[in-house]
């Protein structure tokens, strides 16, 4: 057992004794947290992320309305505990809910029903204990791809992520325990779409540029953020965000650079505050004479629009807000495929090369 794993293990030991003594000692068995709520949410100006206030929770096993949820927590807890930690193995969120989903003795109540019960007691731990899920050895679906000269070690296998062709190094969910061996490279080029990746890679515009790029395919993972985390810090290279010009592609700019509210609690571990966005911008639009591949805005892109203008952290940037206000103006979205009308590899050779070069970033 590695020591972080017997530090994994001796935390959700201490969180099991708490409540054994709480029992020994005649009390009701109670469970305290730091609320993962909406209303507990704040943004941190100093470090610029989104975090966790100090409101705090308390579920207690003899209240009727707790019970259930302290259970879960408590079952799912033992199971991550005996069966991953103990044995140095790995399991999958959908693993977890069928290891928990039995019949408590005595009824025909499940301790859970839906995997999404299952999920929040893990999150309730991560609040709880300071683990990370990865660091309980709980993982998740794997949707991302890297390709660049990076050398790195993944369970005792040593892998050249310059050498596996166009699909490049199939990206783990957990991957803090990956260790870099080797990177040579100027920066990073993290996109959402898995098809503007598959075309940087057929160009070869990694190693044109000295670049890794790297995809999530749609909204970015939490392995695939705390990579790129890792990468900024441990290596100090800068990453740039390429995105579709619409609410969504803004957003997951946003997630990366500031947090998200769903996973405020692991902000310290998965936020970049120094990553800039590289495209596609509404000025892009103008430059490249991409009007005629607008794509008009339904309800729900007005509706997201609104919604990130008015987040605190964009809220007094003119730069942002001057985007926001010209894709209202525009009531329309353009995708990154949409350079693929100025040629095939126009996105591999100009745009950007152009905007790395004369550093056209949004911040």
């Amino acid at each position: 057992m590695t020591k972080k794993q017997i530090k994994s293990k001796e935390e959700l030991e201490f969180f099991g004794k708490k409540l054994v003594d709480q029992v020994d000692k005649g009390k009701n068995p109670e469970i305290k947290f730091t609320l993962r709520n909406l209303s507990n949410i704040v943004f941190d100006k100093k470090s610029e992320t989104l975090k966790l206030g100090d409101k705090t929770g308390s579920r207690s096993f003899f209240n009727v309305a707790h019970s259930k949820k302290f259970l879960q927590t408590v079952e799912v807890a033992s199971i991550i505990k005996k069966e991953l930690l103990e044995s140095g193995k790995h399991e999958h969120l959908r693993g977890i809910f069928y290891m928990s989903k039995r019949t408590i003795p005595g009824t025909n109540v499940n301790i859970v029903d839906d995997q999404i019960e299952s999920d929040k007691s893990i999150e309730d731990l991560e609040v709880i204990t300071g683990l990370s899920r990865e660091q309980m050895h709980v993982s998740a679906n794997k949707m991302g791809s890297m390709i660049g000269n990076v050398i790195l070690e993944d369970s005792g296998d040593t892998i050249d992520c310059s050498k596996l062709g166009k699909g490049g190094y199939s990206i783990p969910s957990i991957t803090d325990e990956l260790e870099f061996k080797k990177i040579k490279a100027k920066y990073v080029l993290y996109m959402e779409k898995a098809s503007t990746f598959e075309r940087l890679a057929e160009d070869k515009f990694w190693d044109k540029n000295d670049a890794i790029i790297i995809t999530s395919q749609g909204q970015t993972t939490r392995g695939i953020r705390r990579l790129l985390q890792r990468i900024s810090e441990e290596e100090n290279l800068p990453i740039y965000v390429l995105v579709d010009n619409d609410p969504w592609g803004y957003y997951i700019y946003s997630v990366i650079k500031y947090g998200s509210i769903a996973l405020a609690f692991a902000s310290e571990r998965l936020t970049i505050p120094n990553v800039k966005f590289i495209g596609i911008s509404c000025d892009d639009i103008i430059k490249y004479d991409l009007k005629r591949q607008l794509i008009k805005f339904t309800d729900q892109d007005r509706t997201r629009l609104k919604q990130i203008t008015d987040y605190e952290w964009f809220r007094n940037n003119k730069d942002w807000q001057r985007q926001f206000k010209m894709m209202k103006y525009n009531d329309s979205k353009v995708e990154i495929q949409a350079l693929s009308s100025k040629g095939i590899s126009f996105i591999s050779d100009i745009y950007l090369v152009n905007k790395i070069k004369n550093k056209e970033f949004l911040d």
